[in-house]
This record gives C-alpha cells, structure tokens and sequence, in this order.
C-alpha cells in the first residue's frame, strides 16, 4: 500500500507549516480540501472542536462551545489543520450560536460538496441555560436526504446528562 504523493497533496499548504498565522477574524478561505483516495464507499468523518469560541452579537462576552462535525466526503475532504484554524477564526466572531453553527455547515458544505454533513454545538450555559444547536444536510434527491431527515427527527431523543458543563 502506498502513501499520497505531492500531486495528490496538492493545495494542502497549512499541514506541516511552521509558520502558522492564526487569524482571529472569521475566514472561510482559510479551509483547504484534498481528494478522497476511497470515493467509492461511505465512510463517516467526526471531528470535535472542545475549544470552540465566538462573541455575543449582542454583549461581546465570549461563548464556548464543544463543536461537533460529522460528514461523509464524496469527491473531497477537509484538511485538518485548516478546519481547527478557520474554528479559530471565529473567536472574534460575532454571532449567535444557531448562526455559527449554519455557517460552518454551509462553508464545509461549498466547499467539500459531501454526500452528508451535521454539526452539533453544545455551548457551555451563560445565563443559566446552554444552548445545543444541530443542523444537518444530506445530498437532494439521495439516500442521504433520507438520512439527514431522519437524523434531525431523531437528533438528541436522549440527551446526555449535562452535568460538566
């Protein structure tokens, strides 16, 4: 079995970089793509950001979130240091947590064109209430449409206890 050769790496220049800037402004140009060796099967990709930051629209305080994304690629994948530093772009954002959480969605989704996409956020409380918004989209007219209803129907029927945050 052989590894990706630099053509196949091609416009993945954050991964190994030394000199890694870290924007503190929202920037979707940040994100970098590269091909999926295994289009032909469906395989689920899951990263959790526990680190997740964004402002208030409304105060400028700073709300905190575990942001989870969950995706099944078709032609293309996100890179992964590229994901955490357009995360981190939003530590300066100002918005509130369902929007933060569509916008990623509708990012990845421009930009990877998956066959499936979810992100969950699950905001630590402010106030004496935390907010867990979860979007979703599956591919119109496919299997994952079917999935993406299904998986919004159901989403979060047993909560987990919340009991760290």
């Amino acid at each position: 079995m052989s590894g990706r050769n630099d053509e196949q790496l091609d416009g993945v220049s954050l991964l190994g970089n030394q000199g890694t800037k870290y924007l503190y402004e929202y920037d979707p140009a940040i994100l970098e793509v590269f091909e999926n060796q295994h289009p032909y099967r469906d395989t689920v990709v899951k990263f959790n950001c526990p680190e997740f930051t964004s402002l208030c629209p409304k105060t400028g305080q700073p709300d905190f979130a575990n942001v989870i994304i969950r995706y099944i690629p078709d032609k293309k994948m996100v890179e992964s240091k590229s994901l955490k530093l357009y995360l981190f772009s939003f530590r300066n954002h100002g918005d509130f947590h369902e929007d933060c959480m569509n916008i990623i969605l509708n990012d990845l989704k421009e930009l990877m064109e998956p066959r499936y996409i979810e992100v969950w956020g699950k905001f630590t409380p402010r106030g004496g209430i935390s907010i867990d918004p979860y979007v979703n989209w599956g591919n119109p007219g496919t299997k994952y449409e079917e999935m993406a209803n299904y998986r919004l129907m159901n989403h979060d029927l047993y909560p987990e206890k919340v009991d760290n945050r």
